[in-house]
């Protein structure tokens, strides 16, 4: 009966303006509802609240704001905690910004390391240096000159190294090196046939004097409490166990990513298996026991930094992206239920063959916090004041969806009369993330991979953080 009713009065009042139909057509669907309960129900407690409207309780509304955004310059002075070493040098050309690399390493001598006791006329017939390149960036034909130098000064395994670290501090400049290379990722030295083979892994042989392992030996039959760990090892005046400094000298066009050093030395013994004499080698590894110091020397940076236009991410150590957020104009009496912030990338200008790629994953952190030491304090993403996030090739953006609690964090900091000067500041940072088998974060490092991405922002355009608010009508 009520909805023949209703309808009625819709088709008779036709011609009335929205506005007043509305009205109208809401009185009659109270009354129709009280009607309905009073005839069916006697308990009518709730009447009031059951038929409001969920509009008379909270007003959602949604507002843009623009957020000043500058590239920040680290130079490079980053954390240097990775398990991977770099060598070599890249001119982008997309920039025209250059990187160059090279890096010090120790050895890790095993608590159960030892030569073989038959060793044909107590003879090391050679010594080499290899470095097993996991992967690389630019032209495998690129030719590079690379000297090795003995290091003097052990590397402390519980100190912080970074990315400027000084060279000069662990090896002496004015002697000569205790060997030099020319070589190329492509390794023209072994054939078709050898690099083409399943078993082939990439490296970098450096040959050493021969003298160098056989007085590891010598020292071996003399002294093997020398041998009884890495620190016994290292603290010896042996030549060369201290590590080495491996320096590019020239060459440009590629970057090498070194996984696995080690220190070999060849020789002949009498295997007792096989009762014959078999050529064998014992060895020493770089390892995450002991040091590897990778330095970074990035140039024309000053280019980027003077560009208004944009802002630009760099890896490794070179440039990240200052964002600070506008707290002070937004509202705080409302419930921020969502702040969204999204980074555009811009597509390269320039083709060419070899180029650096897109930073994947960043991490958005607040700038106190990561001068600080959030790396050096191994801390994660948690999303209340540091976010995570990963490059969208659909979208060619960087976006953080909701940050909203680190919104809110900062209000109250100011509130309280808490906020520092960089209160509103965060920074992108190009990072390595790394999760275990549940997708739990458990690992974050700088992404010391060769990649650059120019930014929307700058003094052209504003990025800009889209935030929802809720409040309850009064």
């Amino acid at each position: 009966m009520y909805s023949s009713f209703f309808t009625l009065h819709l088709i008779m009042n036709w011609n009335l303006s929205y506005k007043e139909l509305a009205k109208r057509t809401w009185s009659l669907l109270i009354l129709s509802s009280v009607i309905g309960l009073v005839g069916c129900e006697d308990n009518t407690d709730q009447l009031g609240v059951d038929l409001m409207p969920t509009s008379d309780f909270v007003t959602r509304d949604y507002r843009s704001y623009d957020v000043v955004t500058r590239s920040y310059e680290v130079g490079d002075s980053v954390l240097a905690r990775s398990s991977m070493s770099y060598l070599g040098r890249f001119t982008d050309p997309e920039t025209g910004t250059v990187v160059k690399s090279d890096f010090l390493a120790q050895f890790h001598c095993s608590d159960t390391f030892s030569f073989p006791d038959s060793i044909k006329d107590n003879d090391v017939t050679s010594t080499e240096l290899r470095l097993y390149v996991k992967g690389y960036m630019g032209d495998s034909l690129a030719n590079f000159k690379l000297s090795v130098y003995p290091l003097n000064k052990v590397l402390d395994p519980d100190k912080d190294y970074y990315t400027n670290i000084n060279p000069e501090l662990y090896y002496d400049a004015s002697a000569a090196p205790i060997s030099t290379k020319w070589f190329s990722l492509s390794d023209r030295t072994i054939s078709d046939e050898e690099r083409t083979d399943a078993n082939y892994n990439r490296s970098i042989r450096i040959q050493l004097p021969k003298e160098v392992g056989q007085a590891v030996y010598d020292t071996y039959l003399t002294n093997p409490e020398v041998f009884a760990n890495t620190e016994t090892y290292l603290n010896s005046d042996l030549p060369c166990s201290k590590g080495f400094y491996f320096k590019i000298e020239s060459g440009d066009g590629a970057m090498a990513y070194i996984d696995v050093a080690q220190f070999n030395m060849n020789y002949i013994y009498y295997d007792d298996e096989f009762e014959k004499d078999t050529t064998g080698i014992s060895q020493f590894a770089c390892t995450e026991e002991v040091v590897q110091a990778t330095r970074f020397d990035n140039e024309q940076l000053d280019r980027l930094m003077a560009d208004g236009s944009a802002t630009y991410l760099k890896s490794p150590a070179g440039i990240f992206t200052l964002a600070t957020l506008p707290t002070d104009e937004i509202n705080q009496n409302d419930t921020i239920n969502s702040a969204k912030l999204t980074f555009t990338r811009y597509n390269d200008q320039v083709e060419a063959k070899f180029k650096l790629s897109i930073p994947q994953t960043l991490l958005l952190v607040r700038l106190d916090d990561y001068l600080n030491g959030y790396f050096e304090n191994y801390l994660l993403a948690d999303n209340l004041t540091s976010y995570v996030t990963t490059f969208s090739s659909s979208t060619n953006s960087y976006t953080f969806t909701n940050i909203a609690k680190l919104v809110a964090q900062i209000l109250k900091e100011k509130r309280e009369g808490t906020a520092t000067e960089n209160a509103d500041k965060v920074l992108l940072i190009p990072v390595e993330a790394t999760y275990d088998s549940n997708s739990n974060l458990v690992k974050l490092s700088h992404d010391f991979s060769m990649a650059s991405a120019r930014l929307v922002g700058g003094n052209t355009d504003r990025v800009k953080l889209d935030v929802i608010y809720s409040h309850y009508n009064q």
